[in-house]
């Protein structure tokens, strides 16, 4: 038994970069020991959105109950773990310097190799704790602040072949939950609005020029904004679920369709669908129709992978820690860390 425990390698992993303070411990890459995430939704509910200083201030107070609960979680102490992986980025610089410091601190204290991860690597990595990547394979990143195509032939090897020239599909959604006066995060709440909505409106759809697989949403936005605008001036009513509907309509067309053409331009095997837009209902059935009978597996993690967690991060950490990506001490939280540069640490 002894021997068996030796072979096996364990990572814990902290991300904070936005507003979830979330600890996990992961085992042999693919296997979670434990997954706790303190969320601060309710704290920011009453801005309608995320204020960077008192997301800070709750990961200085969350931190070490949150990393005390997932060691408890896994039955293991700090001793047990091999490395220790940590959210560099992107992100708010101030979230992310509260978990860049605290496992520096572990690392240092238990002198164990440290590896930053990108954030939407971690996102894209979500998949696989649910099943082994095919390359080459696709990965569709939307989330709120994010909404690119990335291209994967080799773990830790990302090309983006398409990225939003404006607004993140996130953004878009956020926006349109304010002109709706819906409370936040205004994601969930345009889908849960939008199934009792017919798609009436006929909102406009940015396809860029011919080949592009970049996005455009800021134009569907102002569309929304003035048609809600001229129908006030005129008296006119729409149903918000008509508007939630027509509008989700819109962006779904979009990700879905530009989705898959960029999947046989490539030839890739898998699609992965990754980042908090990943649990919008709407797009996950359109997801699931366009893919059902092509060539291409389509990989959509649970609800509970879609968000910002750990356990993600301690995928992507374990694959990056196995590649040779190691961080020192000087180690800083980096809030516009490219993903390109990052997959290339330790490749080579």
């Amino acid at each position: 038994m002894g021997e068996i425990m030796n072979n096996d390698q364990y990572l814990l992993a902290i991300e904070t970069s936005c507003d979830e303070t979330a600890v996990a411990v992961i085992k042999n890459e693919t296997e979670l020991v434990a997954n706790v995430v303190a969320s601060q939704i309710e704290s920011h509910k009453r801005f309608g959105g995320v204020v960077p200083e008192i997301a800070s201030r709750h990961h200085i107070e969350q931190i070490t109950v949150t990393l005390e609960e997932a060691l408890q979680e896994a039955g293991m102490t700090l001793d047990d773990m091999d490395a220790i992986g940590v959210t560099e980025g992107p992100g708010l610089v101030g979230a992310l310097l509260v978990g860049v410091n605290a496992a520096k601190g572990i690392a240092f204290a238990r002198q164990k190799p440290l590896v930053g991860v990108h954030h939407i690597a971690g996102h894209i990595y979500a998949s696989r704790l649910e099943k082994e990547f095919e390359f080459p394979l696709l990965a569709l990143v939307v989330s709120g602040g994010h909404t690119e195509l990335v291209l994967m032939k080799g773990h830790n090897d990302f090309e983006v072949i398409g990225e939003t020239r404006d607004d993140a599909a996130g953004e878009a959604y956020d926006k349109v939950a304010r002109l709706l006066k819906l409370p936040y995060p205004g994601g969930p709440e345009i889908d849960k609005l939008a199934a009792a909505g017919e798609p009436v409106i006929d909102f406009p759809r940015a396809w860029l020029e011919e080949g592009s697989f970049d996005f455009s949403f800021s134009g569907l936005k102002s569309a929304v904004t003035n048609k809600l605008h001229n129908a006030g001036q005129k008296g006119e009513e729409f149903r918000p679920e008509d508007v939630a509907a027509s509008f989700q309509e819109s962006v779904v067309e979009v990700l879905s369709t530009k989705t898959k053409k960029a999947a046989e331009a490539y030839g890739v095997k898998q699609v992965i669908v990754a980042g908090g837009v990943a649990a919008n209902s709407g797009l996950r059935a359109r997801l699931l129709e366009t893919f059902q009978e092509t060539d291409q597996e389509l990989l959509i993690p649970p609800l509970k992978f879609c968000t910002d967690n750990a356990a993600m991060i301690a995928a992507a950490g374990a694959v990056a820690y196995r590649q040779g990506h190691r961080a020192g001490w000087d180690l800083n939280a980096h809030p516009g860390l490219d993903l390109e540069e990052y997959g290339k640490r330790g490749r080579n």
